[in-house]
């Protein structure tokens, strides 16, 4: 929330609003420019509420409590404009929790690079009887991270499996689709990713019966 801010002026003194004859009291006058100065960042804030209530223009003590309001999960070790970004698009994103893209758009969110993604299901089509079901039988999502340095290799989430199941889509039939995400690996505003982080990310965003394995190449 606002705190006090040094030299802040008011745009209403008490001093005004009194009658003539205290205007030459000079502790009286002290004593009321105390009070502006606690008052100033109150009516700062009402002046400007629509700028305080928008995630692009929100001071930064202000943005963590409009987080809580979307329930955006902040790092406290995030740029600024990362932090806002994640205020800004938390409800789209919850709406996408526990799919594909929601996954991903919160990885790119969170490390500036493109994820890959397999999933261990899949779908598939077949002009004839008796084709295998496509995908793996375990529920399972591999993500697949670039990192500008030493990630310390691939590990496993949730369960504590060997991640084998689900590095592929499998073969599925004619047709198959293994339903993977990848593209560019890297982009302007990579960032070294934080594997606990990541993995706590991935946790939360994942379905709960569905475990996952992280790669950091």
């Amino acid at each position: 929330m606002r705190g006090g801010i040094p030299g802040l002026p008011t745009p209403h003194p008490l001093i005004d609003r009194l009658p003539a004859v205290y205007l030459e009291q000079d502790f009286l006058q002290r004593f009321l420019a105390a009070l502006d100065d606690v008052l100033a960042p109150v009516l700062l804030s009402i002046d400007n509420l629509p700028a305080h209530l928008d995630p692009r223009s929100a001071p930064d003590d202000f943005l963590d409590w409009l987080a809580q309001w979307v329930a955006a999960d902040l790092h406290g070790g995030s740029p600024p404009e990362l932090r806002r970004a994640a205020v800004r698009g938390a409800v789209a994103r919850h709406a996408r929790r526990g799919t594909v893209g929601g996954l991903a758009e919160a990885l790119r969110l969170e490390t500036g690079t493109e994820p890959e993604i397999v999933e261990s299901g899949g779908t598939a089509w077949s002009t004839g009887p008796g084709t295998p079901l496509p995908g793996q039988g375990r529920p399972w999502v591999t993500v697949r991270i670039r990192t500008t340095g030493d990630g310390g290799g691939g590990g496993n989430g949730r369960d504590g499996g060997d991640g084998g199941d689900g590095r592929d889509g499998g073969d599925g039939g004619d047709g198959s689709d293994s339903g993977g995400v990848d593209g560019d690996r890297s982009g302007p505003g990579a960032r070294q990713p934080d594997r606990v982080r990541l993995e706590e990310l991935i946790g939360a965003e994942v379905p709960a019966h569905v475990g996952f394995t992280l790669e950091l190449l």
